[in-house]
């Protein structure tokens, strides 16, 4: 993404922070892929609605038929209905109970696999533009966002223009959890010294939740955050409040960070006046903080319980 011009940055901050106060005001725009923000959860609803018309083929009639057969055929005086003891085999109705099954069966199938691969989490096939690249650490209870091209993080707050492809590349820096933004796309898990990828795109300026799906602790319930879908310029603007209110996330920081903290306990710890109450900004000192992440867990042997966030060692936890 091209920078923007010196004088252009005056303004962005003003700007950026008149995006982040409208945004604060808003009623979340969406938590259920429902009503879908992006073309991803728009094909998930589509999927989820015409897998139930099918399901509903076979369902309705068993519940509209097994009342009606108990009705008729019940055992009572003067019944009408037909009475045939030596009857075994009718291959009409075999035809039916076991045809309208499988061609069901058949057709959901089909469509399974279709959205399947077009909505594979790995897959880059929404629009033409070069993906935002995000990498995404999941923490004790709190994700950090790193923008690697833009210099950038985030706790609590995940800014991305709309209409652009959002390339996340995801692990954890303690237990496995799970990541989602439902009005976006689906959940996928993030685990420590792996990494796993998922790709968004939204379709208008919105408010949306995110969240950890993977309960973790106490501070499961406030693991959250907002996902602000932003015009382009709108967004640049985001990029600079950020670069301009954020501070330098060295090794101290992170130390900070990882601890086993939720977002208002974070909040308190490193916030500061020039930031949204629920969101933190960084400026990155280790231009591959997530890699160095990454690759400490792959040395062949377990980490001291000091040097692993999540444990006491590394940070006590903080008292309710």
């Amino acid at each position: 993404m091209a920078p923007l011009k010196t004088s252009a940055k005056l303004l962005a901050v003003p700007a950026a922070c008149a995006i982040i106060a409208t945004s604060a005001q808003m009623a979340w725009a969406s938590n259920s892929f429902m009503d879908p923000q992006g073309p991803i959860a728009a094909i998930q609803k589509t999927h989820l609605l015409r897998a139930t018309v099918l399901i509903l083929l076979a369902v309705i009639p068993v519940l509209v038929l097994v009342p009606l057969i108990a009705l008729r055929y019940r055992r009572r005086k003067g019944g009408a209905a037909a009475y045939k003891p030596k009857w075994d085999f009718s291959a009409r109705l075999e035809f039916v109970m076991w045809g309208v099954p499988v061609i069901i069966v058949a057709i959901l199938s089909f469509y399974l696999w279709k959205a399947t691969y077009r909505l594979d989490p790995y897959t880059a096939a929404f629009g033409e533009t070069p993906a935002l690249n995000v990498q995404v650490v999941g923490l004790d209870w709190k994700w950090l966002f790193i923008y690697p091209d833009l210099g950038i993080a985030s706790v609590g707050e995940l800014g991305i223009p709309v209409k652009q492809q959002v390339a996340m590349t995801l692990t954890t820096d303690t237990v496995m959890q799970s990541f989602m933004i439902p009005a976006l796309a689906g959940q996928i898990y993030a685990m420590p010294g792996m990494t796993t990828q998922l790709h968004i795109v939204a379709d208008t300026p919105e408010t949306m939740q995110g969240e950890n799906t993977q309960y973790n602790g106490r501070g499961f319930t406030k693991q959250k955050f907002e996902t602000l879908a932003m015009q382009p310029t709108d967004f640049n603007a985001w990029v600079e409040a950020v670069r301009a209110n954020g501070i330098p996330l060295d090794a101290a920081t992170y130390e900070t960070l990882a601890m086993r903290t939720d977002r208002d306990e974070v909040q308190t710890a490193l916030g500061t006046e020039k930031m949204p109450e629920k969101a933190l900004y960084f400026t990155l000192e280790d231009g591959d903080l997530f890699h160095s992440i990454l690759h400490r867990y792959h040395g062949g042997q377990s980490l001291p319980a000091d040097q692993q966030p999540g444990t006491a060692e590394f940070g006590q936890e903080a008292t309710q």
